[in-house]
């Protein structure tokens, strides 16, 4: 591969604390120096977090795939924000960073206006349901509009980050993304499929792939957060509905493998996800339903009140699934 990455999220919904730019600092570092990354998926709802992060990522060297990432937001709302986060982005590009614009990911299921329904549950029963042509064509429309805005304020490579059945249109993109989650029902044909990809003639970039930490999770990985409560009000991550084993190493294996798929079928850049997800703290004591670092896919778990050994002073500590994608990354480098 050429570039080997990580998503890093800086917020997905609208922010109500500052970013800690010390912490982004430290972490990137981390993923430049101890992940072997050099490059980084920045994904957020908010500009001002994504520019802010992209700096810091330059600063280190890191090539910048810099992708507003909106949830339940209308047409409208997405493209203002994209529009806003193109001229950002050029701003760093055009002062000699390696920056691609990510022009959204997944916008059909996680933003309103492609599939009927407001909430992400409602549009993911209109796709069960039969609706991915009425969304294919909205998308379709929305991209063809919204990309030309966007190349006219951004310079560089675009792509879109896409589920497969999208469908989309890549003579509008520089690069072919797509969110490539292996699950029990397409392993037999997943390598396969990812070489047919890489046929294409333009350069093929992964992104989204991982599962979480709980045994079994591979096999239902496009689902495998799906074990989670939320509150009905608020959205918050409350608890999970059973009990499941933690197996670090199963989440570990699977990333291992298909970081092996894609460095031999000729995948370009390949993003992992994700490094963190604050929202879903490790809670190894009490209830186990409590743990909701089991239903996340970060490759560190986060932790509540304290800070980690491995990396003093930074609120988690990595799981088996951070030093598999180090070791991975680490290939690359001559021996000596």
């Amino acid at each position: 591969m050429r570039a080997h990455g990580i998503a890093y999220n800086t917020g997905f919904l609208t922010p109500t604390t500052p970013l800690d730019l010390d912490r982004v600092r430290r972490e990137l570092t981390i993923i430049r120096d101890d992940l072997h990354c050099d490059a980084v998926h920045l994904v957020g709802g908010d500009a001002g977090r994504l520019a802010a992060a992209a700096r810091i990522a330059v600063g280190l060297g890191l090539e910048v795939w810099f992708s507003p990432y909106p949830i339940d937001l209308t047409p409208g709302q997405i493209l203002d924000l994209f529009l806003d986060c193109a001229v950002r982005a050029e701003q760093l590009r055009a002062a000699g960073a390696e920056v691609v614009f990510v022009a959204g990911v997944e916008l059909s299921l996680m933003n309103r206006g492609f599939v009927d329904g407001d909430r992400l549950g409602d549009r993911l029963a209109q796709l069960f349901a039969g609706r991915t042509a009425e969304a294919r064509t909205r998308l379709d429309r929305f991209l063809r509009d919204a990309v030309p805005a966007i190349r006219e304020r951004f310079h560089g490579r675009v792509t879109y980050a896409a589920i497969p059945f999208e469908d989309v249109d890549w003579d509008l993109f520089d690069i072919v993304t797509l969110e490539l989650i292996r699950s029990a029902e397409v392993a037999g044909h997943f390598r396969e499929a990812v070489r047919g990809l890489t046929a294409r003639a333009k350069p093929v970039a992964v992104t989204g792939f991982g599962t979480t930490a709980w045994r079994g999770s591979g096999d239902v990985a496009p689902r495998s957060m799906e074990i989670v409560e939320y509150d009905p009000v608020t959205g918050v991550p409350l608890r999970l509905d059973g009990h499941y084993e933690r197996d670090e190493a199963g989440q570990a294996a699977y990333l291992r493998e298909l970081l092996e798929i894609f460095d031999s079928e000729g995948v370009d850049s390949a993003f992992a996800y994700l490094f963190a997800l604050d929202d879903f703290p490790h809670r190894p004591d009490g209830d186990p339903r409590d743990d909701l670092d089991l239903a996340s896919p970060g490759i560190v778990k986060v932790l509540e009140g304290r800070t980690g050994d491995m990396y003093p002073g930074l609120p988690w500590e990595p799981k088996a699934a951070f030093t598999a994608i180090a070791d991975h990354y680490a290939r690359r480098f001559p021996a000596g």
